[in-house]
């Protein structure tokens, strides 16, 4: 058969291709080339390029087969082994900073009805700590400046967005079925939704990513039981925050609900700087990656393979230079009260709450 054309590609494009190329030629995956290549004979550069067409624009499946001479369903073939080759490098590229600084001290103490951590990392050179404390930022750069080390520091940002699917009937959620056999026939069935659950670090990189059905959302409780079980997994003092609606503890921290007090809501003023930050990653993964607007796979597990093809995707192109830049975040409808909460968390927010407070009134004397 006569090879396809060259399809026109751009400058950010081809050197897209190429990172991808080359990471996948590098990697050690259980999927061979052939399998990712099909039945198509294409070239693994041909294949980048046509797997990242479909992800990054919603073009059918039809309107790119002129245009890389692929059959349909080869195209379908070819995209899948691709995800699934790229969700092979998930531990690669999808992972939690490691390594606290051994002898690293950290004492909660109450002083003056504050929380502070004593640690001995201001000692350290930056590029001499362990990853995990690299990854820090202070809560507040009026409290850092206040405090020096023993300042709150965020770890991650956690929070979570929806991804609207489309599935054949048959393999809608049985709940779903029975309900809607109870309604008129020729009323459309509402279309399901993923949810993807994610923590980034304060580059907009994700460090933690999790996709279930909206429905068996669980709001991190996996990830707090495994924050709270192993204490290490956090550098001392740090912590990650989260939106409404998510479990409160010594690990996690959220907003107080609407109509707070004055000093509550400057609290939740300092947490919305760093929320903004997941905010702005998850709309550049969307603007990245149009596909994710409505995914229609056919089946569940594909829909997935492709939400973590995208997320992984994400983080390497932070890694070859890209930054997640400021963009019109489309704010999703949100009702939430306050999660669970335990006495450590409760503890701890009205800490920082204090400290915020103290250190506000010091600067306007």
């Amino acid at each position: 058969p006569e090879p396809p054309q060259e399809p026109r590609v751009t400058e950010e494009q081809t050197r897209a291709v190429q990172l991808i190329t080359d990471l996948l030629q590098t990697s050690d995956s259980r999927y061979s080339r052939s399998r990712l290549t099909g039945r198509a004979r294409l070239s693994l550069p041909h294949t980048v390029l046509l797997s990242l067409t479909l992800l990054s624009e919603r073009l059918s499946y039809r309107s790119l087969s002129g245009r890389f001479r692929v059959e349909k369903g080869n195209m379908h073939r070819i995209f899948f082994s691709f995800c699934e080759r790229v969700n092979a490098l998930r531990e690669q590229h999808i992972r939690w900073p490691t390594g606290q600084r051994k002898g690293a001290v950290g004492v909660r103490s109450r002083v003056g009805g504050s929380l502070t951590t004593h640690s001995l990392s201001g000692r350290i050179p930056p590029e001499r700590r362990p990853e995990a404390e690299r990854s820090l930022l202070p809560l507040s750069d009026v409290l850092a400046r206040a405090e020096g080390s023993e300042s709150p520091k965020v770890f991650g940002v956690l929070g979570h967005t929806r991804i609207a699917i489309r599935l054949p009937s048959s393999k809608q959620e049985t709940d779903e079925e029975v309900r809607g056999s109870k309604k008129n026939k020729r009323e459309v069935r509402a279309d399901p939704w993923l949810n993807l659950q994610l923590v980034c670090d304060k580059h907009g990189r994700f460090l933690y990513c999790k996709i279930s059905r909206d429905s068996e959302r669980d709001r991190a409780g996996d990830l707090k039981e495994a924050l709270q079980r192993d204490l290490t997994v956090l550098p001392a003092g740090s912590f990650l925050v989260a939106k409404l609606g998510y479990p409160l503890c010594a690990q996690i921290l959220t907003p107080f609900p609407p109509g707070c007090s004055p000093r509550e809501e400057a609290y939740n003023r300092t947490l919305k700087a760093h929320l903004d930050t997941l905010d702005r990653a998850v709309a550049q993964l969307k603007a990245r990656f149009r596909r994710l607007q409505y995914l229609d796979t056919g089946s569940l597990e594909r829909a997935k393979a492709v939400v973590l093809t995208a997320c992984v995707l994400h983080n390497v192109f932070l890694g070859m230079g890209d930054r997640v830049e400021a963009a019109n975040v489309a704010k999703e409808s949100e009702d939430e009260g306050e999660g669970e909460m335990d006495e450590d968390g409760i503890v701890k927010r009205e800490a920082i709450v204090d400290m915020l407070y103290r250190t506000a009134e010091l600067g306007c004397n």
